[in-house]
């Protein structure tokens, strides 16, 4: 497909940036990338990619890159704190005709994605204000630079200042958990997606291949230790399983606090979010790159079908979008309220429907986008 005239802007070059700007590329689109970081190697953590996200990476034509990559995960396992098994889900049948389940480390991700988005990055570039024009976005950096772009996309996160400057939404608010993410090496022989569910907390491990697992761990609350590593080991060292290993090797470790994003609409003038910045929730389906995966692939297909017309290629958008994104948002709020609930009452009720109540929390995304 030939070029097209429309000057668009990204703004973010994380997962959401990146995957938005190859999508455009593919659909003939030159858009610019600006990030306001400097470049640098993510932070080392791993990343869990359901079926749904497999499928969206094809529709990017990313799947073969992606594939030498990570491990792909057959089997969810789901475990009481002392490592007795509660309920299992079969991923191969669950994700049947969709996509397999991969996890990989997110660097190794986002280095596919950058090279699938022609690589070019402006860094550094961190967008002052928004001027919505009638028919165009007037944008200024702090550098002092200026341009005008027919279409701004704020792919910049759950704390997205482009939401701000478009007057889209405020700061997200916390979703109650906080969250502790690492790689380990040399831990415990794990050979699929394991969680332990203890007392309003609960702790992931996932093989990444080579030696490598993914480990992340959340427990209720908003405050985030001074030394995550030694409250990993205050707060899970009862646990059975493979967490007392995996506590033995832990090296860094990267801790925060999950955050949601709630807006009554994705888009002002000319100004569209996409990914965290219009629709974040906490992390507990692993939908997080998924839905940003799948927002690039429908953005392109709702402009390219539109032409020039921008303004109807985003009430399209948003129209496809938000059906999917409420369901995650809906049903993460469903599982994490589970939380709050005894393990002696919701063990047994896992041991007998787990499997198909984890299952239906993907029902939706098995369909079409």
């Amino acid at each position: 497909m030939g070029g097209s005239p429309l000057r668009i802007l990204v703004v973010g070059a994380g997962i959401a940036g990146l995957a938005v700007a190859r999508a455009l590329r593919m659909a003939g689109f030159r858009p610019d990338v600006t990030e306001r970081l400097p470049p640098g190697e993510n932070a080392e953590t791993g990343l869990y990619l359901p079926g749904n996200a497999a499928r969206a990476l094809c529709r990017l034509d990313l799947d073969g890159p992606v594939r030498p990559l990570g491990r792909v995960i057959h089997r969810q396992r789901f475990l009481d704190a002392a490592g007795v098994p509660l309920c299992e889900v079969d991923l191969d049948a669950l994700w049947s005709g969709v996509g397999e389940c991969r996890a990989l480390p997110r660097a190794e991700l986002h280095r596919v994605l950058l090279s699938g988005a022609g690589g070019a990055v402006r860094h550094g570039a961190e967008v002052r204000t928004l001027d919505l024009l009638p028919r165009s976005v007037g944008v200024t950096f702090v550098d002092g630079t200026a341009a005008e772009y027919d279409l701004v996309v704020g792919a910049d996160g759950p704390r997205s200042s482009i939401r701000a400057l478009a007057a889209l939404g405020g700061p997200p608010r916390p979703a109650g958990q906080v969250v502790y993410r690492c790689v380990v090496r040399d831990g415990p022989p794990v050979a699929e997606w394991t969680a332990l569910l203890g007392q309003r907390a609960g702790f992931l491990v996932v093989p990444l291949g080579a030696g490598r697992l993914h480990c992340y761990a959340d427990e209720a609350g908003t405050t985030v230790p001074a030394d995550p590593a030694a409250r990993l080991r205050e707060l899970f060292g009862g646990y059975g399983g493979p967490v007392p290993a995996v506590l033995e090797v832990l090296d860094r470790v990267h801790v925060g606090v999950t955050e949601e994003v709630e807006l009554g609409c994705w888009s002002r003038g000319r100004v569209l979010l996409v990914g965290d910045a219009a629709h974040a929730t906490a992390p507990t389906l692993s939908q997080g790159a998924a839905m940003a995966l799948e927002d690039a692939v429908v953005l392109a297909e709702s402009l390219r079908a539109t032409g020039s017309d921008v303004e109807s290629a985003l009430a399209a958008y948003e129209s496809r979008r938000r059906p999917r994104t409420r369901w995650v948002r809906d049903r993460t709020r469903d599982r994490n309220r589970t939380r709050d609930v005894p393990p002696a009452l919701r063990d047994p009720l896992l041991r007998g429907r787990g499997a198909r109540i984890f299952a239906e929390h993907y029902r939706l995304l098995l369909g079409p986008l």
